[in-house]
């Protein structure tokens, strides 16, 4: 696929994504048994399997898509957010029923599940804004989708030199992966958005799902364990 002759933003490169899902599914794969058991392997196996056709299409740099490419990469980041939920779920079930009474391993388990659900937030952000990361950076401006997200660099260009240097309009500026995961980040320690704006309806409700699972587990989860502690 060629780049629009009208862009002249970098293509983004594969590995920053491969790399945060693989972190996501090793915490996945390091939950304590008492709060998932081995089903949690099921999500482990699901990402390996899902992601190695990503990796076979575009193994350097995202420049090629297809309609199975896009719809297997949404799949896999809406599956991992999916399971996250439902991992949360199980966690204050036990949380709540008083089988969870080893503070150390319910303190590890709630970080393990806190950054898995800003990776996972993280990648189905970076998948669904203005159609994805290869439309992003391929097609013509035109043609994107409308987007979901407003960054700052959206409209700094009418701000001072060094400022819209840095803007899309002056420098064909696109959201990468690092992007998206500081917007996730800064949603789930805030519980608002902070650096990126949501636009559209379904991502609103998406940052409003990530900030009261965030503040789940850092609220109620963390709040139990200290006082088992004490």
């Amino acid at each position: 696929m060629q780049q629009h002759p009208s862009r002249s933003t970098p293509t983004e490169h594969r590995w920053p994504s491969v790399v945060a899902l693989v972190v996501a599914l090793g915490l996945y794969a390091a939950l304590p048994n008492e709060f998932l058991g081995p089903q949690r392997f099921i999500v482990v196996v699901f990402g390996v399997a899902l992601l190695v056709p990503l990796v076979v299409t575009n193994p350097h740099r995202l420049t090629r898509r297809s309609t199975f490419t896009k719809w297997v990469s949404i799949t896999l980041a809406g599956g991992l957010v999916v399971a996250n939920q439902l991992t949360l779920v199980l966690l204050l079930a036990a949380l709540a029923g008083g089988d969870a009474d080893d503070a150390h391993g319910l303190l590890l388990a709630a970080l393990q599940i806190w950054v898995a659900n800003v990776i996972g937030f993280t990648l189905l952000y970076w998948e669904l804004d203005r159609g994805g990361p290869v439309m992003r950076t391929m097609e013509a401006r035109a043609d994107l989708p409308p987007a979901d997200f407003r960054f700052p660099q959206d409209e700094d260009d009418d701000a001072v030199t060094e400022v819209a240097a840095r803007s899309s309009a002056v420098r064909d500026w696109m959201p990468r992966f690092v992007d998206y995961f500081y917007t996730a980040l800064s949603n789930s320690m805030a519980f608002s958005a902070t650096d990126a704006m949501p636009l559209s309806p379904r991502f609103k409700l998406l940052m409003a799902l990530q900030a009261f699972g965030g503040f789940l587990i850092l609220a109620l989860v963390i709040a139990r364990s200290v006082n088992i502690l004490g």
